[in-house]
């Protein structure tokens, strides 16, 4: 039996093809993007009492009140930012460390910026042990984003805020694009697109109805 053979046996990576065959049908239409979900082992970065149902498109809880987002709007938001291999993107909001991983398949390099240092640690733990490269953390108050390393091309953030922090928008290099659940209320949150043209003038787009947690100010 060769090792390709060994592979299509595991059970893990068939959930993963079978997410990918989901999500395609749910709508995600960018090749790169339902590749590199399907690249990534999501079971590592869910509490091992959630890890068989890692490739559920659910989202699931992880720690300190936190959780990991649904594959579809993880793919959705992904989709959305129109990554080429060249990007420079800015993640608020590390958590587990999952969406990180599949922006940093997708472009140059990924700077994710996590309040909760504990939660960050782990994230650490987890790019090194799938030894990823092209992702720079840091603890730190994603409302400011990162102002030294700016702009982005592509900003994502992955939690809800009441509006648009000016900070971001700011740190957009023109012609980027910025993904953010905005609502206080999680049953109204919606996603939004936001793209900074040119001449610095702002459009955006309400793509989908969400529920994230809050985007919260300062660290811990």
């Amino acid at each position: 039996m060769t090792e390709d053979d060994n592979l299509s046996l595991d059970p893990l990576v068939q959930d993963r093809a079978k997410l990918a065959l989901g999500l395609r049908r749910s709508g995600v239409r960018d090749a790169r993007v339902l590749d590199a979900m399907e690249r990534v082992p999501r079971e590592m970065f869910v509490p091992d009492g959630f890890r068989r149902h890692a490739y559920d498109d659910t989202a699931l809880p992880i720690d300190l009140g936190q959780t990991i987002s649904q594959p579809l709007i993880v793919a959705m938001m992904t989709e959305a930012l129109e990554l080429h291999d060249r990007a420079k993107v800015l993640e608020v909001g590390t958590g587990s460390g999952y969406q990180a991983m599949v922006l940093s398949l997708l472009c140059r390099r990924v700077y994710t910026v996590e309040r909760i240092r504990d939660l960050l640690k782990q994230a650490e733990e987890r790019f090194k042990a799938l030894d990823r490269h092209n992702i720079t953390t840091r603890h730190g108050d994603g409302y400011k984003g990162w102002p030294e390393q700016a702009p982005f091309e592509c900003i994502m953030v992955t939690a809800a805020a009441p509006e648009i922090p000016q900070a971001l928008i700011d740190q957009l290099a023109p012609g980027g694009r910025l993904v953010i659940p905005v609502g206080v209320d999680p049953v109204s949150q919606r996603l939004v697109k936001l793209l900074k043209h040119e001449d610095g003038t702002i459009t955006t787009s309400e793509l989908a109805g969400v529920r994230f947690v809050p985007l919260l100010e300062g660290t811990q």
